[in-house]
C-alpha cells in the first residue's frame, strides 16, 4: 500500500471510527473542496483534514476553505459543538508529525 496518499490515512482513521459506531463521512463535500473526514458525534461535530509529506497545515486549509460552515446552522440548531482537526503524517516513518485542533465558534 502506497502510503504517499492522505487517502491512505484517511481510510485507516475512517474504519477505526466507524469500527466504534460513530458516523462518519468521508470526502464531505462543501461549496469550496472536500473536508477529508466528519465524524458526527451527538454532542459535536469533528472536520479533519489530512497532509502527507506537506509543510502547508491541515489546520490553515480547514480556516481557510471554512470547511466549517457547512455545520453551523445543524450545530447551532441541536446544540453541537464544532471541532476543527488538522493531522499531518510523514510517509517514511508513517507516524503523525503534526496534530493540531481547535474549537468554532457556534
Amino acid at each position: 500500500m502506497n502510503t504517499i496518499y492522505e487517502g491512505y490515512y484517511v481510510s485507516v482513521v475512517f474504519t477505526y471510527i466507524m469500527s466504534l459506531g460513530y458516523p462518519c463521512v468521508a470526502e464531505d463535500v462543501t461549496s469550496t473542496g472536500r473536508i477529508d473526514l466528519t465524524i458526527k458525534l451527538p454532542e459535536r461535530i469533528i472536520i479533519i483534514e489530512f497532509k502527507v509529506d506537506q509543510k502547508e497545515k491541515a489546520l490553515t486549509q480547514i480556516k481557510q476553505k471554512k470547511y466549517y460552515e457547512k455545520y453551523l446552522e445543524e450545530a447551532r440548531m441541536t446544540h453541537q459543538s464544532i471541532f476543527i482537526v488538522g493531522m499531518c503524517f510523514d510517509s517514511e516513518s508513517k507516524n503523525i508529525t503534526e496534530f493540531a485542533w481547535e474549537a468554532v465558534d457556534v
